[in-house]
């Protein structure tokens, strides 16, 4: 049984470190957990809002509903063979050392996500990406409990709706499903390595690595997020604040005409992705520092919480930011953060 506490501050429940109180707050460690709480009173007459690892949200406000911090744990194999294994993580897992034991294993199809902040949960609801390789690539199932009569639903790799940093779990099915656990399909020999992102394959090399491997590969990627992110436990972020826009491709060669080093690749539908970081730099926001809040000064798409910042100047400096680029590019850059 979840004990739902009062007035309780959620300074330790999100990594940009905002210093906001929930009216409600509980954990749900269990299936039985969430169902029970479902059925309450406060539950039902209250706002909520779902919390794994807190890196994907920022707090403008204190928040009058329901925060309910996930914690369904456990990993186990549901099946495999000599090929492939089907690996069901609970929601409440930490992303990264979920990531960390199938480099472990020599299991194949994650090791570019390695060192993304977050809780499995988040994982499809965002369809996390990097370098190249996004989890929808390796979803089996999702199961996820629908709030209004408890009952388990299991979402297929179609139905979950995945697009860029998109899944059903964003629209249709927000506030509908609770995500309480995710079934991978993981490579055991004939991996399928994606190298070609990013400087992963240089940095391979610089670690003295001659063969591509999984667990290559993912130290590649932890020293390159290491280099270039700050770490969340030493100045508060939720990571990438904005999503890589897609453009349409006349544009894109207007912006090249005038800005030959405007980094682009083929996105869906015939648009060409651009980088969100290189526009916002552009700009001249890269390592501009306001009182207590800023823009990373080695990465551009993180905004920062130096201490003591609040989120609502944080969501007024992404709005200005948003603002400029826009005026300067005729791009709308959309948050991925979730702003509360």
């Amino acid at each position: 049984m979840s004990v739902i506490q009062e007035n309780v501050s959620l300074l330790p429940y999100n990594t940009f470190g905002i210093d906001v109180t929930a009216k409600y707050f509980t954990i749900l460690r269990s299936v039985a957990d969430a169902r029970e709480l479902f059925s309450s009173s406060i539950f039902q007459s209250n706002k909520k809002i779902f919390l794994g690892g807190g890196s994907n949200v920022l707090f403008t406000k204190n928040f009058d509903g329901l925060a309910i911090k996930v914690e369904i744990n456990g990993r186990e194999i549901v099946t495999e063979n000599e090929n492939t294994v089907h690996l069901k993580v609970g929601a409440g897992e930490s992303w990264h050392e979920t990531v960390m034991y199938t480099v472990d294993q020599n299991w194949g199809g994650i090791e570019n996500l390695s060192l993304i902040p977050g809780s499995v949960g988040a994982a499809p609801m965002q369809n996390i990406g990097a370098y190249g390789v996004e989890i929808k690539e390796v979803i089996h199932t999702v199961e996820a409990l629908d709030i209004s009569t408890g009952e388990v639903r299991i979402f297929t790799r179609d139905e979950c709706h995945f697009g860029y940093r998109e899944s059903i779990f964003k629209h249709h099915a927000k506030e509908k499903f609770l995500i309480s656990s995710v079934t991978l399909i993981l490579s055991k020999k004939n991996h399928r390595f994606n190298i070609s992102y990013g400087a992963v394959s240089d940095t391979m090399k610089q670690r003295g690595h001659t063969e591509v491997s999984v667990k290559a590969i993912s130290e590649a990627v932890i020293q390159i997020r290491r280099s270039k992110l700050p770490d969340p436990t030493q100045i508060g972020n939720a990571g990438s604040f904005f999503k890589n826009p897609s453009i349409q491709s006349d544009l894109h060669d207007f912006i090249k005409s005038n800005h030959p080093s405007l980094p682009g690749y083929p996105g869906e539908h015939g648009l060409i992705k651009v980088s969100a970081a290189w526009l916002i730099e552009q700009c001249g926001w890269k390592g501009k520092r306001f009182n207590n809040i800023g823009v990373h000064q080695h990465q551009a798409l993180v905004l920062v919480n130096y201490g003591g910042g609040d989120g609502a100047s944080i969501w007024q400096l992404a709005m200005k930011i948003q603002s400029s680029v826009h005026e300067k590019f005729n791009i709308v850059l959309q948050p991925e953060v979730n702003v509360v």
